[in-house]
């Protein structure tokens, strides 16, 4: 029975080959999209759960109480992980991260600058299970001289993967040994990006490693035993820092890895969301993309009810049960589904390395994978009886009596269920519409927030090598030569914050106010050369004022919040150093433009150090020339490595990136969405003219034009377009308000998003069923009229 299900399904499907290829077109590419999405959503889901360990794994946090909030943050004292292994039982072990970028690493002749890599403690490899292609883990990062790199930077430095025992200079003075070679990364992992790994006996040797607890700069990661307490263990573990530094008030607590990626927003030192929330919109956005698909199908099959109402009616009569007829119909969805399946997988095969480009993470199908099959054949399944249930229903309902005497007709009510669905379409089609305009306009809008500071021809270059010892001369050499107007040094780039403290104080600090601000470090012509706009006071000028080492400069959210009314010659204390305020600038964005901008302080040179150097660029020079004649400085007094540099503009773009890659999200999702929506109206379209195809035929017999009856047609699928509109307007102020809400600094909606929302349904609503509506219009009345 089910071989004779099959063939009358394909013969069917081969009949009516129009319907058949707008069916798996539909159904196809609202598959491939639930497929992408759903890939996504896996590697999301799945960031950092991949280790053996996993559901041992926790990163150590650290609330901090605030006046107005609690911070929570992860970077932890380097004393603090040893420490923690040591005072519980119930942690196995533990292991610093400290991130590091830019070590020129050589091999003979050779030479390379890196990108990422990271000092680790000799159990970071057997915690977190990361491959080797050679080494043992439980032997390797525990000598200082040591170090192991990834296939890609072995490949680069060597030419080969088998280097293990071989040597390499680090940064021309420190000889390494390589004992180990790691596997690629899978890209949903935190350590994806990685190079080498260097022990943390290393960053020590070198100097980099110190034993303070108020210094809090890396990565802390605890391993528990089996059947540790975890509930117990974040009680005990609350006062760690406290117990050991007097001073502090943060208390430290445990995330576990697997939440950590997908929830990392806090209030009130609580997650309470984070990445997880795009991943819940994601989901919902595929699941309606596949349900329209779904739709379309219903909307096309019975648009072809009254083809079909003979053969229901015959196969009644000749004996067929309901059910029966249920099975064939469903038969005919299974296969019109299981040919949208592959060829959606085709399409997924073909848009998987652009969207991947997108959401910047390398997807990838395992076709191997036995789940990835049940998966794919459960999907199938589902979809089919989705899509096929309410056509299979409908028509077994036909009575073969009033078919067989010609008294079949569909009933039209003001609201069919056709109708309903098609409304349905359109309110998410016009929702995520609105919602791709706001977005966008909430883009739009943070870019065209007031940087705070000149950005053209401004460049700046992480002090490495020589640079330092050399720094005088090849400032000398930027201004003597015209290729700067002026050049600055500082701890970190402008657009970046390294450092923060809640530690500062001044004259009339309230004793129990915790204030955070972002610290700085620069020298002179600070002002001038990031173009910062100064209120009052001066900038830093260590000729004219050779205790400018001691001054700060600070912003005016700085300033307001210390309460000074007249803050130059007012002194701030940082650690037991005093620094004398000279200026006051107005605030510019360091961190995301979406935010409230922090209190800052530039403190003079005598500060926390300075690693990078910012030149402004003379406007009479071409870029190119600028950058050449820098490059031949920098080749003078720092010859062993490259010449490498960032344009503040280009990095200041990057704020953007995460926005912008939503925006780009929701515009793919909404076009399909639409297309799909047109396609279904397509169908209704199609529906209803072949249900009022002797309707047409008397008026046109009767003398109507042919723009009046497209006129008639036209209007109905339009206000259902506009019934959908009204709908969807306030869901889409609603979701979007609450979208907006997580900004601090955010867009308004305004009418206008509406406006063009709903115009734009309206327009290609209009331009989809004018086809069919002029086709029927033009259609001979005789061929309607004859009697069958």
């Amino acid at each position: 029975m089910i071989k004779n299900y099959i063939k009358i399904a394909w013969r069917s499907l081969r009949k009516n080959k129009g319907f058949t290829a707008i069916n798996i077109l539909g159904l196809s590419i609202g598959m491939a999209a639930a497929m992408l999405v759903f890939l996504w959503v896996s590697s999301e889901v799945n960031f950092d759960r991949f280790y053996a360990k996993t559901d041992r794994l926790y990163a150590v946090g650290t609330r901090e109480p605030l006046d107005k909030e609690i911070s929570v943050f992860f970077s932890t004292p380097k004393p603090l992980a040893p420490v923690i292994k040591n005072e519980f039982p119930e942690v196995r072990n533990t292991t610093r991260i400290s991130r590091t970028s830019g070590f020129l690493f050589t091999v003979d002749d050779k030479k390379l600058t890196t990108r990422e890599g990271a000092f680790v403690d000799s159990s970071f490899l057997t915690m977190f299970g990361l491959p080797l292609l050679s080494g043992n883990p439980k032997d390797i990062l525990k000598d200082p001289s040591s170090i192991v790199l990834s296939e890609e930077l072995a490949t680069k430095l060597y030419g080969t993967t088998d280097v293990v025992g071989k040597s390499l200079t680090l940064d021309r003075n420190e000889n390494l040994t390589v004992e180990g070679v790691l596997k690629p990364i899978p890209s949903n992992s935190r350590f994806a990006a990685c190079e080498y790994l260097l022990p943390w006996t290393c960053m020590e040797k070198l100097g980099y490693s110190d034993e303070s607890w108020g210094n809090s700069s890396v990565l802390a990661f605890v391993e528990l035993t089996e059947h540790a307490d975890v509930a117990d263990l974040q009680q005990s573990i609350q006062k760690i820092l406290q117990r050991h530094s007097s001073d502090l008030r943060s208390e430290s607590f445990l995330q576990p890895l697997s939440e950590k990626y997908l929830y990392s927003t806090f209030e009130n030192g609580k997650a309470v969301g984070g990445r997880i929330e795009m991943v819940r919109i994601f989901i919902v956005i595929a699941c309606f993309i596949l349900l329209i698909a779904c739709i379309n199908f219903m909307n096309l099959s019975t648009a072809q009810s009254e083809k079909r109402a003979k053969e229901v009616g015959v196969r009644k009569v000749v004996g067929a049960q309901k059910i029966t007829l249920i099975a064939q119909f469903l038969t005919e969805s299974f296969l019109l589904t299981l040919f949208s399946g592959v060829f959606a997988v085709l399409l997924l095969l073909f848009a998987l390395p652009s969207f991947s480009g997108l959401v910047g993470r390398e997807l990838q199908i395992n076709f191997n994978s036995l789940e990835l099959w049940f998966a794919f054949a459960a999907f199938i399944v589902l979809t089919s009886f989705l899509a096929g249930s309410y056509p299979a229903f409908f028509l077994s309902s036909f009575r073969p009596i009033k078919v067989l005497k010609g008294k079949f007709h569909h009933i039209h009510g003001k609201l069919s269920a056709r109708k309903i669905l098609v409304i349905f379409q359109f309110v998410i089609a016009i929702t995520l519409i609105v919602g791709t305009l706001v977005i966008r306009q909430q883009i739009q809008y943070g870019q065209d927030r007031e940087s705070g500071y000149q950005k053209d021809n401004l460049i700046y270059i992480s002090e490495k090598g020589d640079i330092q010892k050399n720094i005088v001369l090849i400032k000398q050499a930027l201004i003597d030569q015209r290729i700067a107007l002026s050049v600055t040094r500082t701890m970190s780039p402008l657009t970046e914050r390294w450092s923060g403290w809640n530690g500062f104080d001044w004259e009339g600090k309230d004793p129990n106010s915790v204030v955070q601000f972002n610290r700085q470090t620069a020298d002179d012509k600070l002002v001038e050369t990031a173009g910062f706009t100064l209120i009052e006071g001066r900038d830093f000028d260590l000729n004219a004022f050779p205790t400018d080492s001691n001054a700060a400069i600070l912003n005016e959210s700085a300033i307001k919040v210390m309460g000074l009314k007249d803050p130059i010659g007012n002194e701030i204390i940082d650690a037991g150093n005093k620094f004398h305020i000279i200026g006051v600038i107005k605030d510019f964005i360091q961190e995301s433009p979406f935010d409230p901008v922090m209190p800052l302080i530039f403190e003079g040179v005598k500060g926390f150090g300075m690693q990078t150097l910012h030149i402004k660029f003379n406007p009479g020079l071409s870029t190119k020339e600028a950058l050449d004649k820098t490059e031949k400085i920098f080749k003078t007094f720092n010859p062993d490595y490259p010449f490498e540099y960032n344009f503040i503009d280009d990095e200041y773009a990057t704020k953007f990136a995460e926005s912008q890659k939503t925006g780009k999200l929701a515009t793919l999702f909404t076009i399909l969405t639409i297309f799909i929506s047109c396609l279904g109206l397509f169908g209704l379209a199609t529906f209803m003219a072949e249900n009022r195809i002797k309707e047409i035929g008397i008026r046109k017999v009767l003398g109507a034009s042919v723009l009046s009856i497209t006129n008639m047609l036209s209007a109905e699928f339009l206000a259902l377009v506009a019934l959908s509109c009204l709908i969807a307007f306030p869901i889409a102020f609603w979701a979007m308000s609450n979208y907006l809400a997580t900004y601090a600094y955010r867009t308004t909606i305004g009418w206008n998003i509406f406006l063009l929302a709903g115009g734009g349904a309206l327009l290609i609503s209009a331009v989809t069923v004018s086809y069919q509506s002029i086709k029927a219009a033009r259609a001979n009345p005789v061929d309607s009229l004859r009697d069958e």
